[in-house]
């Protein structure tokens, strides 16, 4: 339950920000850039410090871990909640993404620990549950408490909910992991610069032509730093960043799945409200565009839970494959459907099947990954799954803001259907079950 708990509160504060933001900008005059940092500063400080969120579970033990990224997490909300100016919710922002890179990597494997080993795939998929509804009721809490109570009773909300979390979870005994190792710095620097100067060259990609230098120098700088890390972390007995855990085909593929899913709900989320709520799209307001969702939100919840009994009744691979082909059947639905006409009741039988295969593909890949490392590597496993899983995300964003401007809400559903596509063909190189 206190998972659980955590876990929604995580997973709603990455979406219903979203529908937030027009009215943090009026009320804080934040600027653009500001604006796009609040969201890039949380989601890069949670994949850049999930790893590290990971070797803590092993180090500290599972429970200590999540209660430090919850108080961490709750900590951040509450400066958010009363910040005078923009600077601070972009810095608290970034605060939020490490109590978050704790309590996911933490939680996660708490869950797995505590959980009998014939009950733990029921346990990951309902702490994947309800990660997933957080990310899909996310845009209508977020508009409706904006509408109704301000945008700053958002973050309130994550206090309520992780305060219990964090004390239920203090009465767990759990284990006390590891005593702690040193701390692999020179590798969490070149993984930062790696992350943050990918980003930023990305994001640039969108004007290109006006200014290559822009987007060349940073992908350039990321390339080395990618070189250097691989290079760094190979050689340490105890490193941060593990790469010989790719070496195990499942959790490569899980790495794979994690993050192609994540770039799939984040840009569909993203974007799917900005076009909703704008003029040139279905023109409704952010509760009405949040209630559109709710067949989402409902695929998600409710295939996250059944995933394992699916998988026991087809297997494996076939049910990732047939999530992967779900969420392309989906995003060419609702496509068709805006093509036929423009109004979000023909939408929903789409986002219904979309949800029910990021659900299939998210509910699964941690517990495929997981499965075969020794259980002294959950913690460090699930951090890098997640790592992969929030840069993912990141990703998506900005190559979908990108879509999004050159061809509106139809090419990012083009561009999820070709991840999607992306995804069945990751799961053909699984073994047969």
């Amino acid at each position: 339950i206190a998972c659980c708990l955590a876990m929604l509160a995580v997973g709603d504060n990455s979406t219903a920000i979203m529908a937030a933001l027009p009215a943090m900008r009026g009320d804080l005059q934040l600027g653009a850039a500001e604006l796009e940092w609040i969201v890039n500063a949380y989601l890069l400080t949670a994949a850049i410090f999930i790893v590290v969120g990971g070797d803590a579970a092993d180090q500290l033990g599972p429970r200590r871990s999540s209660i430090a990224g919850i108080a961490l997490f709750a900590l951040a909300s509450l400066i958010i909640a009363l910040a005078p100016a923009g600077f601070v919710v972009v810095g608290a922002r970034a605060l939020q993404g490490l109590g978050a890179a704790f309590a996911v990597a933490g939680t996660l494997a708490a869950v797995s620990e505590a959980a009998p080993d014939a009950k733990r795939p029921e346990a990951i998929g309902t702490w994947t549950g309800f990660l997933m509804l957080g990310f899909s009721i996310g845009p209508l809490v977020g508009g409706a408490v904006t509408h109704f109570a301000g945008w700053r009773f958002i973050f309130w909300l994550n206090v309520i909910a992780m305060v219990p979390a964090a004390l239920m979870l203090s009465r767990h005994p759990g284990t006390a992991g590891r005593r702690a190792a040193s701390m692999d710095w020179a590798g969490l620097g070149i993984l930062a610069v790696f992350m943050v100067t990918l980003i930023s060259g990305l994001q640039a990609l969108a004007h290109v032509r006006v200014n290559p230098l822009a987007a060349g120098v940073p992908l350039a700088v990321a390339a080395i730093a990618f070189a250097a890390l691989l290079r760094i972390e190979t050689r340490r007995a105890q490193p941060l960043v593990d790469f010989g855990l790719f070496a195990n085909r499942n959790f490569a593929i899980a790495a794979g799945l994690l993050s192609l899913v994540m770039f799939d709900i984040m840009t569909l989320l993203l974007y799917y409200n900005l076009f909703a709520q704008s003029v040139e799209g279905l023109g409704v307001s952010a509760v009405a565009a949040g209630l559109s969702l709710l067949p989402l939100s409902v695929a998600l919840f409710a295939f996250a839970r059944a995933a394992p009994v699916i998988a026991a009744r087809i297997g494996m691979r076939r049910m990732l494959a047939g999530g992967s082909l779900l969420l392309v059947l989906g995003c060419a639905i609702v496509w068709s459907s805006l093509r036929i006409e423009p109004k979000f009741v023909v939408l929903l039988p789409g986002l219904f099947v979309a949800g029910a295969g990021i659900a299939l593909i998210y509910a699964s890949a941690p517990r495929l990954g997981l499965a075969t490392l020794p259980q002294m590597q959950a913690g460090k496993g699930s951090g890098m799954l997640n790592s992969c899983s929030f840069l993912g995300g990141t990703v998506g964003v900005t190559f979908g803001g990108i879509v999004f401007a050159l061809a509106g809400f139809s090419g990012v559903l083009v561009l999820l259907g070709i991840s999607a596509l992306a995804s069945a063909m990751l799961c053909l190189r699984l073994p047969a079950d």
